[in-house]
């Protein structure tokens, strides 16, 4: 059956089918078939996405009470159509890594042209934790917890996505660093594919998005353009910024991925919640007890 002629619940049991698939496959070490489930995932998410966006759409065609909505008198379109959790994703797909709810709320106001305050985020986690242990893999992904490279205990304030490789998903000791560079070069490059695209883009939104992109630059050796004489610094270059954050990530990048794989081979003794959510203290004492 085509994905497009799938029922959301037809579309959630593929997606929960492709996820114990792609664990047996990543237990095996299959590479080549790993890529492929993943790729399939992708697809099939996005599929329900369009969905689910669909059937939201068709909810919301007639409020209640239209008729009584006297003619020629339209009620301006809220701001803030998508609901929080799926305002999260689209900004942590567009970065790549864990993010705090301050830098979501920048990024989704740059990028999306909708308010999101962060502290719409601080129950979230929580609610999908909840959501899950309720009922595993009955949504096509959840936002989860960055999790920490000793304890793989939840990191506080920052999340993921669960479909992310779990090495996307752990925190060590150079990974701060690491996510800082990453989300700056793909805001950079992201601000150059709009331009490119010609996309619409109001002059508040280019106002932001240049403020969030100084505001990584700022802390890049060479990403500030250099301040002619007598003048300060000019216009952000997102081109300088993503080459500089590239040359540094260089240097940080190996021994980081060094760290995050050591944590993902004793994550994968964990049960799947806990390499969601990430592990209780007293969880993790009992694990390292075990490892000695």
């Amino acid at each position: 059956m085509d994905g497009s002629e799938e029922t959301l619940d037809e579309l959630e049991r593929r997606l929960t089918q492709l996820r114990r698939a792609l664990r047996s496959a990543m237990l095996q070490r299959e590479t080549a078939k790993i890529a492929e489930i993943r790729a399939e995932l992708k697809r099939v998410e996005s599929v329900w996405e369009e969905a689910a966006a669909a059937e939201e759409g068709e909810a919301a065609a007639v409020p209640p009470m239209a008729a009584a909505r006297p003619s020629g008198v339209d009620k301006p379109a809220p701001a803030g159509l998508l609901p929080v959790r799926e305002q999260a994703h689209q900004v942590l797909t567009l970065l790549g890594v864990a993010a705090a709810p301050k830098l979501i709320s920048a990024v989704q106001g740059a990028f999306f042209a909708d308010e999101l305050q962060p502290s719409r985020l601080a129950s979230l986690r929580r609610d999908e934790e909840r959501s899950y242990r309720t009922a595993p893999n009955a949504r096509p992904y959840y936002l989860c917890p960055a999790l920490t490279a000793d304890r793989l205990a939840p990191v506080r304030a920052l999340l993921t996505i669960s479909t992310w490789p779990m090495e996307q998903r752990i925190i060590g000791g150079h990974s701060p660093r690491v996510d800082f560079l990453t989300a700056a070069r793909k805001i950079a490059e992201a601000v150059v594919t709009r331009r490119q695209l010609g996309q619409a883009w109001s002059p508040e939104a280019m106002v932001q998005a240049e403020q969030l992109l100084r505001n990584f630059a700022a802390n890049i050796p060479g990403a500030l353009p250099s301040p002619s004489p007598g003048h300060h610094a000019g216009q952000i270059d997102p081109d300088q910024v993503a080459a500089a954050a590239a040359a540094e990530l260089a240097l940080h990048a190996d021994l980081d991925d060094q760290e995050r794989a050591a944590a993902v081979e004793r994550a994968r003794r964990l049960p799947e919640a806990e390499r969601l959510f990430g592990t209780r203290l007293a969880m993790a004492g009992r694990t390292a007890t075990m490892e000695r």
